[in-house]
């Protein structure tokens, strides 16, 4: 990693050796203003807070710039089984040789690339369902109003968007809007 942006709230100073060998920069803030001067140029943000307060500092830092967002844990009782309710890419510990630091922030890094390409992944999948009930509205209406059947009227559709070079989902929902705007 580049540069590590360190959020540091409500905690005493620990040694931070491990972490600073495994970054060309190191940036410590204490509040949101001190991490908005330097969320431009992180690669990874470290939450060195209580527990309690994970949740705002993801969604502050998640604000900003999304990126891996990993705890830096120096609780004197590890919590067993929770549910953080916040996206956590991994957890360090101060106690981490440079090695360990360093596998773990990989690890983080690959949790966080896997994580955004399965929200993408989704992202896409919505578009196709929600493109997909366009086309089924747009095929009914167009078998009402012209009397074809639903494979002539998705065929329509298909020449439609290539006569227009537009996606097939965009026609769909004009025709949709259109229909619903004449016979609302």
């Amino acid at each position: 990693m580049k540069s590590i942006l360190v959020v540091e709230e409500g905690r005493p100073p620990v040694s931070m050796h491990s972490l600073q060998q495994n970054c060309r920069t190191f940036h410590r803030v204490a509040n949101e203003d001190e991490a908005k001067g330097f969320i431009s140029v992180a690669d990874a943000a470290v939450m060195h807070v209580p527990l309690e307060r994970m949740q705002h500092w993801q969604s502050a830092i998640a604000g900003m710039k999304r990126l891996p967002t990993l705890w830096l844990c120096s609780e004197k009782a590890v919590p067993g089984e929770i549910d953080f309710g916040f996206m956590l890419d991994g957890v360090l510990f101060s106690s981490m040789n440079t090695l360990e630091m360093g596998v773990a922030l990989k690890w983080g890094q690959r949790v966080f690339l896997q994580r955004k390409r399965w929200a993408e992944e989704r992202e896409q999948l919505l578009q196709r369902i929600d493109e997909r009930k366009w086309i089924d509205q747009a095929k009914a209406v167009l078998c009402e109003i012209k009397g074809i059947t639903e494979a002539e009227a998705y065929d329509f559709l298909r020449k439609q968007a290539m006569n227009e070079r537009k996606r097939i989902g965009d026609i769909a929902a004009s025709i949709v809007k259109v229909y619903q705007l004449i016979h609302g």
